[in-house]
Order: C-alpha cells, then sequence, then structure tokens
C-alpha cells in the first residue's frame, strides 16, 4: 500500500507584518518585503496602513505579529506586545514641527488650536509636554497642512515628509518638538517603533527581532535599491528628499537605541505617566 512521504514538508508559518505606508518604513521593511531576507519556516506577509490606526487597531486586538506603532501608545498595549529593539524611528534634534499660516511667538501659538495628526501620537505626547492646556482637534495626518491652507486653522502638528515639505506650502516653523526635547532633556526623541506580539513566545520573538534587524541591514548596506523600492511611498518627494528624509530615521539607531535612545523612550512615557497624558504606569522590556 503506498504511504505519504515523510519528507513532506510542513507549511511555512506565517508571520503578519502591519506598518506605515512610508518611505522610512517600506526602506527599513525592504529586506523582508521582497524576499531578500528569508527565514526558513517562516513566511512574512504585510499590511499597509496609517500609523494612528495601527495604534488602535493593536490597542483593541492583539491582531498583528509585529505592528509599527507610535511609542506614545505602547502602554495602552504593553500587556499584549513588547517592544522590539530594533526598527524605531529617533529624532536626533528633530522631529514633529508646529507650523502655522503665520509667525506665531511660542506663547501664542499655545493659545491657537492646533490640528493633530492623532491623540496616541507621539507628536501629539510631545506636543502636550510642551503645552499642556493646548487646544487641539485630530485631522488626517496628510490633510493638515492643506487645512492650514484652506484656513481651517492657522496652525498644525506636521509629521512625516512634511516637516521637509511645509515651508512649499508658504507655512511657518513655530517650533521643532525634536529640538525642544533635546534642549529640555539632553536626549534624542523617539518616535515610533515596532512592536511583537508576547504569545509568539520568546524564541520566535528573538528570531523575527533577528529577521527586522537583518532587513534595516540590508537596506542600509543596498541603500539605493532600497531606496528605490521606497520612493513608491515617498508622497511627492524628489529623490533627493527622499533619500534625506529615510535618512533621518533609517540609520544606526534603527538597528540599535543604544543606552541614550532605551533611556529616552523610558523618560518620554514616564514623563507623559507623570504629567496625567497617559494614564496606565509604564513599564518596558525590549526584545533582542
Amino acid at each position: 500500500m503506498p504511504t505519504e512521504s515523510a519528507s513532506t514538508a510542513a507549511p511555512a508559518r506565517e508571520i503578519t507584518i502591519a506598518h506605515s505606508p512610508d518611505s522610512d518604513d517600506a526602506f527599513m521593511f525592504y529586506g523582508l518585503a521582497t524576499n531578500k531576507i528569508r527565514v526558513p519556516g517562516l513566511k512574512f506577509t504585510h499590511t499597509l496602513t496609517d500609523i494612528e490606526t495601527l495604534n488602535q487597531k493593536a490597542i483593541r486586538e492583539t491582531f498583528y505579529d509585529v505592528t509599527a506603532i507610535s511609542f506614545h501608545a505602547y502602554p495602552y498595549m504593553q500587556d499584549n506586545y513588547a517592544l522590539m529593539a530594533c526598527g524605531g524611528s529617533v529624532g536626533e534634534g528633530y522631529g514633529p514641527m508646529i507650523v502655522a499660516s503665520r509667525p506665531f511667538t511660542l506663547d501664542e501659538i499655545k493659545k491657537v488650536r492646533v490640528a493633530v495628526p492623532g491623540t496616541l501620537t507621539t507628536a501629539f505626547l510631545t506636543l502636550k509636554l510642551f503645552a499642556p492646556e493646548i487646544e487641539t482637534a485630530v485631522v488626517s495626518f496628510d490633510r493638515i497642512i492643506p487645512e492650514i491652507q484652506a484656513g481651517n486653522f492657522d496652525a498644525g502638528l506636521i509629521i512625516h515628509e512634511g516637516q521637509l515639505t511645509y515651508s512649499h506650502s508658504g507655512l511657518h516653523k513655530i517650533i521643532d518638538l525634536g529640538q525642544w526635547w533635546r534642549d529640555e532633556t539632553g536626549l534624542p526623541l523617539p518616535l515610533g517603533g515596532n512592536a511583537i506580539r508576547r504569545s509568539l513566545g520568546d524564541d520566535l520573538m528573538l528570531t523575527v527581532t533577528s529577521a527586522l534587524r537583518d532587513s534595516i541591514q540590508h537596506a542600509l548596506d543596498h541603500r539605493d535599491e532600497a531606496l528605490a523600492y521606497a520612493m513608491q511611498f515617498a508622497r511627492d518627494l524628489d529623490h533627493d528628499l527622499a533619500n534625506k528624509f529615510v535618512g533621518m530615521y533609517v540609520n544606526e539607531r534603527t538597528l540599535n537605541y543604544g543606552d541614550d535612545g532605551r533611556e529616552a523612550i523610558r523618560k518620554l512615557l514616564t514623563l507623559g505617566h507623570e504629567r496625567g497624558i497617559i494614564p496606565h504606569p509604564v513599564k518596558i522590556d525590549f526584545v533582542g
């Protein structure tokens, strides 16, 4: 009687990854998304969604195995997710900016209603640390500059590529919150990272984290190819600006936060809790 071959390979385990459709995220996930980086027995599938949606999904349900998140959102999901020790976007004296239709003073801007890209973004947390009483309204990140231009808001908090293009829209930079944070703390500003589902177990969490680190290293080692892939997500940036933006947020710090980077994450979230912005006490642990 014929028997089924014992050598039939087991199907690969699917690892679901979600990140934002931005050039920096696309750059760091290039190796995994194009199968330049492979892990025997694992199959990586990718979902691209804006960061505020990813924050909300990770809080409501443990859906993706790996998800890009804003650091501000992490305390709300810390029981189900751990932070990967790589893959973060960190501002080295730069970060989210308040831009406006005219050059407000810092005292004036604190009395202006500001369009923000979401209340779980790290940009929002940093804004509330800077100006606790400031009035805000949530607007999709890619609509903030057009809404200011239309006269619906006097000012907005911009993230992503808008940090490089706001002046082309006739807007004025009021304050760079990454520089403000550096002046206040002496630390870089940790903006977004990647979280991994705890229920995968320690071994698989380490394996997947190593795969992401290899993907980041591959992109850095093959910059031209990775940048060409990322350009499809660059939202009207030309090659030089896209290269600059990717360099701001995917670099050696993305491979490893470093001691000061980890300290910055803890300090940012602890201050958020102490100031009453984050209701949960923060417990942070890193994988990898």
